[in-house]
């Protein structure tokens, strides 16, 4: 028994214009789920598709990988800019020391001046870069939710059923229209 389209929708999501109801709960929902060749859809919101009993996503290695290493990238920045920060603290605090042991506070100005300007060139630097690997990745935040599916078997079956069930009322309509799908009126006379 040939199934007309496989078991694996993709989550796509409409515009708000665009809502139509549940296949489930008949709510406006944005959420459309799809099969990879464009045979079938179906509406559905984004609460049944946690639902173990309706469907269950299809991991995909490439995409953890993915998610893995973006995350690294974000935890690598944080440390940065915290070590940043500890320096500068660092440097304030030792500043402020030296400015008051020292009695001569015209050179500590023109060193600390020296220093701040170096300073600021360096943390705009760090700043350019960061802004640079942010660039790289999209501002916008990431959808954790995956974004294939398969159905549970009684709504797949229930899906395909609904299928062939058009396809036979298609028939029946051309058959229908057919002159020839009729019987014809008896011409010998009783």
């Amino acid at each position: 028994m040939a199934f007309p389209f496989p078991n694996t929708w993709h989550l796509r999501r409409v515009a708000d214009s665009s809502a139509k109801a549940c296949y489930i709960c008949y709510k406006p929902s944005t959420s459309v789920m799809i099969t990879p060749d464009n045979k079938d859809y179906f509406y559905v919101c984004p609460s049944h598709l946690k639902d173990k009993n309706f469907c269950s996503p299809v991991v995909d290695s490439e995409d953890q990988a993915a998610k893995q290493k973006q995350e690294a990238m974000a935890r690598e920045i944080e440390k940065v800019k915290k070590e940043y920060e500890e320096k500068q603290q660092k440097k304030k605090q030792k500043d402020k020391e030296k400015n008051s042991s020292d009695k001569s506070k015209d050179k500590n100005d023109d060193q600390s001046k020296k220093d701040d300007d170096a300073d600021e060139k360096e943390r705009d630097q760090k700043i350019e870069s960061i802004k640079k690997s942010e660039s790289d990745n999209p501002s916008t935040p990431p959808d954790d939710s995956p974004r294939v599916f398969t159905l549970h078997r009684n709504f797949y079956q229930m899906r395909i059923d609904r299928l062939r069930n058009a396809e036979a009322a298609k028939r029946n309509r051309q058959r229908m229209q057919d002159p020839s799908f009729f019987p014809s009126v008896p011409t010998k006379g009783i």
